[in-house]
């Protein structure tokens, strides 16, 4: 029986006041009663809105109507025939703004909570039903893929079962790109990912950790000396911004970049780890999107009191709706229309002679009011005379975007990028370079795991086509 409930089901989670001091997963996922009460939301659509909405154009309805009868190994089937991460894209994905947003129920009410629902079959496949992957028979074709994040994981999959010999080449010591570097446990536990990636390994790829591309081995190598008939570039946008204000290099100030990976990757917050992370008092997080939400929640459980930073207001926050709720719900203080302008630092008493002891000791900021829309239709902030004020903070992350590292880009021939370094590729991922293609952050600019997903995906099937004409 249908239900027409306005209202999706609630997500458990922990409670604010208890996940705000531990890393452990804040949503808890729906129980079998209640996915299979929220998969009879959805009405079946003719048109199936929501599938247009799918980077990776994933079969809703079906996939869901799967979950109604209660067979949820039947739902992750069909949901694997287009997803290569459907764990990892339940948990991080903005679904509010692509299948989700798209969905018929959302005009009167709530959509169907599809990125939870995805979850969910993800997860009982993962503890119930996962079978032995059989080996696709090889075709003789060898692809290097760069990189082993969301893009070059999709790509590599795609290949693999296909029977591709597939090397993914990854310049950190762990597997899985921004997935574990950069979102932090609390929203996507390591675990997963690395389920995610044993899969791929049993499907026979070959994956080499500790490789930077462009300094260990170049990508015109990788085509000569090493044989690869094609190489996909997955290598992200891990090239932090700053602001270029005064104080920026004191002693506290950090990249969120810098302190997820070490968070995240290096598990800094364990009292055992064997790498430090400043545990500072009260932390300033620059910046309003989804690594400013990570990086601000991770500052909180360190004991930190913790202060999100944004020149807009809170209407404008780019971040995922349900990342800031989080957020204010464990106590994160947002300065909205606020603009830092100066870092304020001061000697170490030990040695007040040498600048490289400069801490920081607060924040200069000026209000801001917003004015007219810009180009992007977002009101532009402009200052507020006579605003300045400082704010008490002795750590301060900055967090405002990354770009592609230039590195890939100086070693390798006839590789044409964008001025601001992402590589230029055509609909297919193709680049000006011959068999060279590439996706994800490393042609957009960061963007989300599922977009990077989605080009890897269709460069993948662009290089089996290029491979069987060639």
């Amino acid at each position: 029986m249908p239900n027409m409930s306005v209202k999706r089901n609630i997500m458990p989670t922990q409670d604010p006041n208890v996940r705000n001091k531990n890393f452990d997963e804040v949503a808890l996922g729906y129980s079998p009663e209640q996915a299979i009460d929220e998969a009879r939301r959805c009405l079946n659509c003719k048109h199936k809105p929501c599938v247009g909405g799918c980077p990776v154009k994933i079969y809703i309805p079906d996939f869901i109507a799967k979950v109604a009868e209660g067979d949820f190994e039947g739902a992750y089937e069909i949901i694997a025939k287009s997803s290569s991460l459907p764990a990892v894209c339940g948990r991080v994905c903005p679904q509010e703004n692509q299948c989700e947003g798209k969905c018929v129920r959302g005009i009167k009410g709530e959509a169907v909570a599809i990125g939870r629902l995805e979850r969910f079959v993800a997860d009982y496949h993962n503890q119930n039903g996962a079978k032995a992957v059989l080996k696709p028979v090889k075709n003789g074709h060898k692809v290097a893929v760069i990189g082993s994040g969301p893009s070059g994981l999709s790509c590599a999959s795609v290949l693999a079962k296909k029977g591709y010999e597939v090397t993914i080449y990854e310049a950190l010591h762990t597997a899985g790109g921004v997935l574990v570097y950069g979102i932090p446990e609390f929203r996507l536990p390591k675990d997963i990912v690395r389920k995610e990636i044993d899969g791929l390994k049993e499907l026979g790829v070959d994956i080499q950790t500790n490789v930077v591309i462009g300094k260990t081995i170049t990508v015109d190598e990788l085509i000569g000396e090493y044989g690869y008939e094609a190489v996909f570039i997955g290598s992200g946008a891990g090239l932090p911004k700053f602001m270029g204000i005064p104080g920026e290099n004191l002693k506290g100030v950090f990249s969120a970049n810098e302190f997820l990976t070490r968070i995240n990757l290096m598990k800094a917050y364990r009292e055992d780890s064997d790498t430090p992370v400043l545990r500072a008092k009260k932390v300033a997080v620059v910046g309003g999107g989804n690594v400013a939400m990570d990086a601000a929640r991770c500052a909180k459980r360190l004991g930190a009191e913790v202060y999100i930073v944004y020149r807009r207001g809170i209407e404008e926050l780019p971040a995922r709706h349900e990342e800031v709720d989080h957020a204010q719900e464990e106590g994160i203080v947002f300065k909205t229309l606020t603009n830092p302008v100066e870092i304020l630092g001061y000697n170490n008493p030990q040695d007040r002679r040498d600048p490289k002891n400069m801490s920081v000791c607060g924040m200069k900021c000026v209000k801001m009011e917003l004015g007219d829309p810009d180009e992007s239709g977002r009101r532009s902030p402009h200052v507020k005379e006579g605003s300045e004020f400082v704010l008490d903070v002795d750590c301060v992350i900055m967090s405002l975007g990354t770009s592609p590292n230039p590195l890939i880009k100086s070693t390798t021939e006839g590789l044409d990028t964008q001025k601001w370094g992402g590589i230029i590729v055509n609909e297919d991922g193709l680049t000006s370079k011959a068999g060279v293609y590439a996706g994800g952050d490393a042609v957009t600019g960061a963007a989300t795991v599922i977009l990077a997903m989605g080009a890897g995906k269709t460069a993948a099937e662009a290089i089996d086509q290029y491979l069987q004409n060639k």
